[in-house]
């Protein structure tokens, strides 16, 4: 019943580790970003990291790479362009312009939480269960009235 719970909390941390820094990011970068143009200079097969140099903003030639959304990069290829939005505090806080307007489907945080709800879930129905069975057990007195009524000389019963 604990270790249920127990995952269920842990379920729940990576649910908010998921979805929390994807949020805030998206959500400093529509009240004070800064919109560039920027050229694809970077990006591995998986892609791992897409890499980017801006091209027209004050950050001009500053390459970055950038920021992933719960773990989801934009699929692009070597010298595509693009529109980002970065932080003029911190260049590095950068993400495409299509993504701070409407982000993807946060998928993992998403099959995370649904996970934590079924952890969730088997920890009420253990609990219902095993209260339900103590209330039902039969009582000292009702054992000892059932031997008795049964002629046995003693009926032992023992909890689990």
């Amino acid at each position: 019943m604990l270790s249920t719970f127990g995952l269920c909390l842990l379920c729940v941390g990576m649910v908010l580790s998921l979805a929390l820094p994807s949020y805030f990011l998206v959500r400093d970068l529509r009240s004070r970003g800064v919109s560039a143009a920027a050229t694809v200079v970077g990006v591995d097969s998986k892609p791992q990291y897409v890499k980017v140099r801006l091209v027209s903003s004050p950050q001009v030639g500053t390459e970055v790479k950038l920021w992933d959304y719960a773990g989801m990069l934009p699929e692009t290829q070597t010298g595509a362009s693009m529109i980002v939005t970065y932080d003029p505090e911190d260049p590095s806080r950068i993400l495409t312009q299509s993504w701070v307007k409407d982000p993807p489907t946060n998928l993992p945080a998403y099959g995370t939480a649904a996970i934590a709800a079924f952890f969730l879930s088997g920890t009420v129905a253990l609990v219902f269960r095993r209260r339900w069975i103590l209330r039902n057990w039969p009582s000292d007195a009702s054992v000892a009235g059932s031997a008795k009524a049964h002629g046995s000389k003693s009926v032992r019963l023992t909890k689990p």
